[in-house]
């Protein structure tokens, strides 16, 4: 049966309702939702041995972006995040993505880079000369750092050495191995690889040992995401479809031009992004060091994506380094992340690097257009408005109903909250009194 990840009103619903509908289109165990969500996904005694010094856990938001067709394929997206509309913002841009045929991604091969630093190096041109004359030893020792790797089609593909600073005076270079990680993250491989193969790299350059860790600024393991939207799947009340695709792509120059805005349009992209690594057990902080290192590789922060205009359409692109895994480390433990991948039914780590770049693009997509309509406080406040409901003490339908009341009067405070709750609280108890 073909996958759906459409379900019209799926936020009007109860959580129950929701579980059993996601568990028809992706086939997870209801129980299995039960097991992992609830309560956060692990105890205390479990936490303990993720990290130290654990006193308990600390649980966060995970709901699923609907809409998301991503090469030909439906997906029903986990994401965890605490900012509200965010999740609201993917399905509704999903949506519109969608009438224009989906997302289509490509993924480079999953090459890693392992870093080793060369220090105290006497000729760094002669070094240079005679590390690249021996890289086939420096591979077949590599490879042999990392055997499963090997076994599973993985392993050293090739290397690059760089003088950095002056040769007289800073005397440093770096090598870099390349490692094919197959379907893990590869961090821990890439590490192996480079403390088995320093002591020899400086040995060869006659030089001393430096660091040994892999780079975040994973370059060579890109993916690109696009997507067409019709101009009118994008018209609001006010505005047209032509206009609104004028003000996104003038949102979308304003960030080319200058790196203060290109900070926010790319802190949207990596809402999404950030939401699927978290909920896939990735490592969302390296996610975010490459993303933020390969939109300065020009020298001026630039962009992620681009917004273009085409005839009646609008054309979106993304392009970001994406080191995703669906073996390993946390994947192995928490029971949120092996079942976030159930759900997503990805064949390879590439796949799921396609899904969250996409659910980035639709998240900055969401964003712009905000900007370029109504203003993103007027989306986002209202979603906001929930979150300060609870915190005033609303429960139950009390809590849209508190929301509202403070949106309506444009003072979304914890202490109108508090107000609006009285107000409601009072009526309904007078209502009762009434009754009796």
């Amino acid at each position: 049966m073909a996958r759906n990840s459409r379900f019209p009103g799926f936020y009007k619903i109860s959580v129950d309702e929701r579980r059993a509908l996601v568990c028809d289109a992706t086939g997870a165990d209801p129980k299995e939702i039960e097991r992992a969500l609830d309560g956060g996904g692990i105890d205390a005694d479990t936490a303990d041995k993720f990290v130290e010094n654990v006193l308990g856990t600390y649980a966060l938001p995970y709901g699923v972006a609907l809409n998301v067709r991503v090469d030909g394929h439906d997906h029903v997206v986990p994401m965890v995040v605490e900012e509200p509309s965010v999740v609201a913002a993917a399905s509704n841009a999903a949506k519109m993505v969608r009438l224009g045929g989906g997302f289509t991604s490509d993924v480079d091969p999953p090459h890693m880079i392992s870093q080793i630093q060369l220090i105290d190096v006497p000729d760094v041109p002669r070094a240079i000369d005679a590390i690249e004359a021996r890289a086939p030893e420096i591979l077949s020792r590599a490879d042999e750092a990392i055997p499963g790797l090997v076994a599973r089609g993985g392993g050293a593909r090739g290397i690059e050495v760089r003088a950095l600073g002056d040769a007289k005076t800073d005397r440093m270079m770096v090598v870099h191995i390349i490692i094919d990680c197959r379907d893990a993250m590869g961090a821990n491989l890439v590490n192996t690889v480079a403390e088995a193969c320093a002591v020899r790299l400086a040995e060869i350059a006659n030089a001393k040992v430096g660091l040994r860790i892999l780079t975040n600024l994973c370059d060579k393991r890109l993916v690109r995401v696009k997507c067409r939207v019709p101009g009118e799947a994008l018209a609001t009340e006010d505005m047209d479809g032509d206009e609104v695709i004028d003000g996104i792509v003038n949102a979308s120059r304003f960030a080319e031009l200058d790196p203060y805005r290109a900070a926010t349009h790319n802190k949207g992209v990596m809402n999404g992004i950030d939401a699927v690594v978290l909920a896939t057990g990735n490592d969302w902080r390296a996610v975010e060091a490459g993303a933020h290192a390969y939109a300065a590789r020009s020298g001026q922060y630039s962009p992620l994506s681009i917004w273009r205009r085409d005839g009646k359409d609008l054309v979106g692109t993304l392009e970001l380094p994406l080191a995703l895994g669906t073996v390993g480390g946390t994947l192995r433990v928490h029971p949120a992340a092996r079942l976030s991948l159930r759900m997503l039914n990805v064949e390879n780590a590439g796949q799921l690097a396609a899904i969250a770049a996409a659910i980035g693009l639709a998240n900055n997509l969401a964003a712009v257009r905000a900007l370029a309509t109504d203003g993103i406080q007027r989306g986002h406040m209202a979603q906001h408005a929930r979150s300060v409901a609870l915190a005033a003490g609303a429960e139950g339908d009390l809590v849209q109903r508190v929301a509202h009341m403070i949106v309506e009067a444009r003072d979304i405070t914890v202490d109108a909250a508090k107000r609006a709750l009285a107000v409601l609280v009072g009526s309904s108890d007078n209502a009762s009194a009434i009754d009796d």
